[in-house]
């Protein structure tokens, strides 16, 4: 094997010439008649039995050269790809050059490499503070929001629907004077404002009572999952059967002491707002590290290969449907509901694939510029956090994690120390 050409070409891929000699090629085609010879008829001997030479005799000296290429080809590649010190990060398109003989063949293998990144300013960025203020709204918004989770249901019969009931319901639906598959329901609990319905359906529920029958008109939306209901009018049959209403609890001493540890509502107030303030805290600093790391990120460039952005969108892609299952929803499920495919979805992701590359390549060139590592400390630390968040012993968390897994965790603190040293660096203004 021997290298007769390394271009490097737009978009962080080079393009590889190669020429696979005779010996290397002739011990490929030995390869590819062993594997293939059983599979070959050639009258007078039992499958598997005839020479080679017979063979090729018969069918052509090319009849074991594709096997043969296929066979070579990867040796070659891998020796040609170390020889260079190229850092491929997917598979190569391959092409074959000129004819194929028994003194061998020549390809060009056009491959994405690691990109190379040219830092801009990464020190002393100007990015806005974010404020982390706790205000006496954000204390009646968490109040209102457990009054909610502890409030009561509560049947009405004196009164007609209103914003924010429950109501249960039947419903019988027709498109084109027709019922329709789905369209059709009985005792469903329906809160009347959430928007679960199409259009305005829970609208035109205000103001009739129990025992009521109604005509509801609606259109199905443009981009409804079910192609023959798209953009259609559609008329549903309503009756209301139960009206409930949420009955929520007084804010007041007792409230606190149901809700909390304390005895006071002054003293559950209080500690609402140390909570709140840690929380917006730490989403304050996150946002900050987010504002400093996509500042350092436009500052530098790069290109960065199709396919790798491709194989991060797969990598995406397949952790979605992990969550969906997780869920007990499978892609297939999923697809028929929203209408949306893989390509459709993998599509919308490409962005954010981007993002996430461009964010790593840059935070791993800040370490390699500030020579900035992970310690056993930030090690151990971590292990601490993985241990706390499965709730298992720590020695049992290393256990786990062979020499490559930490070796790739002490790269991966070693980036979110970068950040941490961005984030010192950066320039806050108000």
């Amino acid at each position: 094997m021997s290298v007769k050409s390394c271009e490097k070409i737009e978009k962080s891929q080079v393009v590889l010439t190669v020429e696979v000699g005779a010996p290397e090629f002739e011990a490929a085609i030995e390869k590819a008649y062993q594997k293939m010879r059983k599979k070959i008829n050639v009258p007078g001997f039992r499958p598997g039995k005839a020479p080679r030479k017979i063979i090729e005799g018969m069918y052509g000296a090319e009849v074991f050269f594709e096997e043969a290429i296929n066979i070579a080809f990867p040796e070659a590649y891998e020796a040609a790809v170390k020889e260079q010190e190229l850092q491929v990060v997917g598979y190569p398109s391959v092409e074959i050059e000129g004819q194929v003989t028994r003194d061998g063949f020549t390809f060009k293998a056009t491959a994405p490499v690691y990109p190379e990144v040219t830092l801009g300013q990464y020190k002393g960025v100007e990015v806005q503070k974010v404020k982390a203020d706790v205000t006496d709204a954000d204390i009646d918004a968490e109040i209102s929001s457990v009054r909610n989770k502890n409030s009561r249901l509560v049947t009405v019969e004196d009164r007609a629907v209103e914003n924010g009931d429950l109501v249960t319901i039947d419903f019988d639906g027709y498109v084109d004077g027709k019922r329709f598959d789905g369209g059709k329901g009985d005792d469903y609990p329906l809160t009347i404002g959430s928007h679960t319905f199409i259009d305005t359906f829970e609208e035109q529920l205000i103001g009739k009572n129990i025992g009521e029958e109604c005509d509801v008109n609606v259109t199905f939306p443009a981009e409804y999952h079910v192609e023959d209901l798209k953009n259609k009018p559609a008329v549903f049959k309503v009756k209301v059967k139960e009206i409930q209403k949420r009955e929520l609890p007084e804010v007041n001493d007792e409230f606190a002491s149901e809700v909390s540890d304390f005895d006071t509502l002054e003293e559950y107030k209080n500690d609402l707002r140390v909570k709140l303030q840690d929380e917006k805290q730490k989403a304050a600093d996150t946002e900050i590290e987010n504002r400093v790391v996509d500042k350092v990120v436009e500052n530098a460039s790069m290109e960065i290969a199709d396919q790798m952005v491709d194989e991060e969108v797969n990598g995406m892609l397949n952790d979605y449907v992990r969550r969906l299952e997780s869920q007990g929803i499978s892609f297939k499920q999923y697809a028929e509901i929203t209408g949306m495919t893989a390509e459709k979805i993998g599509e919308q992701m490409k962005p954010q694939a981007l993002k996430r590359i461009q964010t790593r390549l840059v935070l791993e060139a800040v370490v390699k510029a500030e020579n900035i590592t992970a310690s056993d400390e930030d090690v151990d630390a971590q292990f601490d956090k993985m241990a706390e968040a499965y709730k298992m012993e720590k020695d049992q968390i290393k256990g786990m994690f062979g020499e490559e897994q930490i070796a790739q965790m002490k790269e991966d603190l070693a980036v979110q120390n970068a950040i941490t040293f961005l984030v010192k660096e950066a320039a806050l203004t108000e």
